[in-house]
């Protein structure tokens, strides 16, 4: 991959507070016009993470580069060039929605004629523009969430950097404004570094995601290849018969780890990569009418939970 095609490069990145090790040697990159999830538990050091990316923290050693520009001597340059939605939303609650984003244009030195289409382009884009009028300190969190990432866009950066962007949404507004980033990155060409604790989120929307932990990175590649390192070898049969002397005899085969009853389907977990002919040729000689045999697939949260159990 060329450096063009990188948005963010860290090598061996290390942020010590004391004999707090809050970044502990870690290494990554991440492809433009992605969607980057940064995932891990309260305290992992996601957050310092990003403001060393920002280069509003010095690493103690280790470098990094964002939009080729190295964290330690062009930081000017790396905020001229990114947006960063942190712990707050930047806005002032008793301007309206226009205002607000024309104070940011000004503060961009986004030329008058620019900046007003700029504002309309993206309050149309977030479903915000007929209310663009209204003061927002009566808007929903979830609406001042998504005119906290228009302001982030105003100056038309490459990068944006979101942390926790859904964090206390209702799912309706997670949902919206989850679509809206991945238009962001899959339509506009803006890479996302996004962090969140919700993995289903980003199961959805993150093209490659890493795991941190106390500092130190775990893991790092797309939701499908962690749910497949970390994912347990299970054959789940959809059907009718099953009873508790079928699940005591599946219990008692060889490479068999467990057995679970769900509804209307059967879960086998094995020890290993399994074929499905054997169980099926056992269980339809027990009786059982079998409707469908897939393979099981652990969730990105079973995946994550599995990564930070081996890492106690």
């Amino acid at each position: 991959m060329t450096l063009q095609n990188i948005s963010i490069k860290t090598n061996d990145l290390h942020c010590h507070f004391g004999a707090l090790h809050a970044v502990d040697g870690i290494s990554f990159e991440v492809p433009a016009g992605t969607i980057f999830g940064f995932l891990g538990p309260n305290g992992a050091g996601k957050t310092t993470t990003i403001r060393l990316l920002l280069g509003l923290l010095e690493a103690s050693s280790g470098s990094a580069e964002v939009l080729g520009f190295d964290t330690r001597t062009q930081a000017d340059q790396i905020r001229l060039n990114c947006g960063a939605l942190l712990e707050h939303t930047g806005l002032y609650e008793r301007l309206s929605a226009e205002d607000n984003l024309d104070l940011f244009g000004r503060i961009w030195h986004i030329p008058p004629v620019e900046r007003q289409q700029r504002i309309q382009s993206l309050l149309e884009k977030m479903g915000l523009y007929e209310r663009r009028k209204e003061l927002i300190n009566g808007w929903s969190r979830g609406m001042k969430q998504k005119l906290a990432v228009v302001r982030t866009l105003m100056h038309d950066p490459k990068l944006v950097f979101l942390d926790e962007p859904t964090a206390g949404l209702d799912p309706v507004a997670a949902a919206s404004l989850r679509d809206d980033l991945a238009d962001l990155a899959r339509q506009h060409g803006v890479t996302v570094f996004l962090t969140t604790h919700n993995m289903a989120e980003a199961e959805k929307i993150c093209d490659q995601v890493a795991v941190i932990s106390k500092g130190k990175l775990l893991s790092v590649g797309s939701p499908d290849e962690l749910r497949l390192r970390q994912g347990t070898h299970a054959l789940i049969v959809v059907g009718r018969g099953f009873n508790e002397e079928i699940m005591q005899a599946l219990r008692a085969m060889p490479d068999v780890a467990g057995v679970e009853l769900q509804d209307h389907h059967l879960v086998v977990h094995f020890t290993r990569e399994t074929d499905s002919g054997t169980l099926v040729q056992f269980l339809a000689g027990k009786g059982v009418m079998i409707d469908e045999v897939r393979k099981g697939k652990a969730s990105l949260e079973e995946a994550f939970l599995a990564l930070l159990e081996e890492k106690e």
